[in-house]
């Protein structure tokens, strides 16, 4: 399964979200650029649990180095395919929590549940001498504050089904929870000697992101965070939405509901929207009028279902105008 788009939007620009996608990126090349000291630059800054288990080991390592590379592994990246999927993922889950948390409880939030990630990975594997890297724990972090947020949410969903590519959208308590399974699953058959994806790093980050969630949501906002959200907040809602329809027995028309900020509501706006129809969808262009009210009815004529006499009813959109 791999996520292609959620349907919750954030209200503000994910800054530290963005932030964190950036310096990954520029890690990554500063990890290609070592060449054929790679090798040697992963294990000084990648996570190797056997630094810490093994006397031998550690030291050769200053208390600064064994601290930072808490830290550094979850900056570093295996291949570009790695970095791209790890990414994306953050991409999709990190701009929610971040809306919800505030961007300084946020940075907050991701290093510890990437630090916890590796506390777990170390414990269970505390022999190995394989260097740990990625940030697929602290993106499971993000995934589990996701998981609690936002369970009712809808998770568009790419599974490839032999050579055919199959969308679907899934609530995101369901794509977690089997992608949670997975990793457990994953974890119970895995050696702890061999190389490959770090399973308990990933459930750990999971179960700790949730736990982290319940603490911080008890922190009161910083002034930063307060700051930085008045000056991040979207003034406009996305151009392409979404829009889960109902419809009743009693009519051939189908309703729904439209977002739209107060600032487009003034001066009017132009929007797409998705709307399911069967196993596809349909893609509707909709011009909002300037000075639109509240729970106005937008009325797109013959868009709604076929009645038995061959007419079409109409597609009936709810301007819904949110702060």
């Amino acid at each position: 399964m791999f996520p292609v788009r959620d349907t919750i939007q954030s209200k503000s620009y994910p800054i530290i979200n963005i932030t964190i996608i950036a310096v990954n990126v520029l890690s990554y090349l500063i990890e290609m650029s070592h060449g054929g000291q790679l090798d040697r630059f992963l294990f000084l800054y990648g996570l190797v649990p056997a630094r810490y288990s093994v006397p031998e080991i550690a030291q050769y390592f200053t208390f600064g180095q064994q601290a930072f590379s808490f830290i550094s592994f979850m900056f570093l990246h295996g291949g570009f395919w790695h970095l791209l999927g790890n990414m994306w993922s953050l991409y999709i889950f990190g701009d929610n929590v971040e809306d919800r948390l505030g961007s300084a409880r946020y940075l907050m939030f991701y290093l510890l549940c990437g630090f916890a990630s590796g506390l777990s990975h170390l414990l269970f594997n505390m022999g190995s001498q394989i260097p740990t890297i990625g940030a697929s724990g602290a993106i499971a972090g993000v995934m589990g504050a996701y998981f609690i947020l936002y369970p009712k949410a809808r998770i568009l969903t790419l599974i490839p089904i032999i050579f055919i590519p199959y969308f679907v959208e899934l609530p995101a308590y369901f794509f977690l929870g089997i992608w949670f399974l997975i990793q457990f699953v994953s974890a119970a058959g895995a050696s702890s000697q061999t190389g490959g994806i770090a399973w308990w790093a990933h459930i750990g980050g999971f179960i700790f992101g949730i736990v982290f969630l319940k603490l911080f949501l008890n922190l009161p906002q910083s002034g930063i965070s307060n700051a930085m959200r008045r000056r991040t907040v979207k003034t406009k809602s996305p151009r392409l939405q979404v829009i889960q329809t109902t419809a009743s027995d009693s009519d051939y028309h189908l309703y729904g509901s439209m977002a739209i900020t107060p600032r487009e509501a003034l001066l009017g706006t132009n929007k797409l929207v998705n709307i399911p129809w069967g196993f596809q969808k349909r893609l509707i262009r909709v011009n909002v009028p300037p000075g639109i009210t509240d729970a106005t009815i937008l009325r797109l004529a013959g868009l709604g279902r076929l009645a038995p006499d061959h007419r079409r009813g109409d597609l009936l959109l709810k301007v819904v105008i949110t702060e």
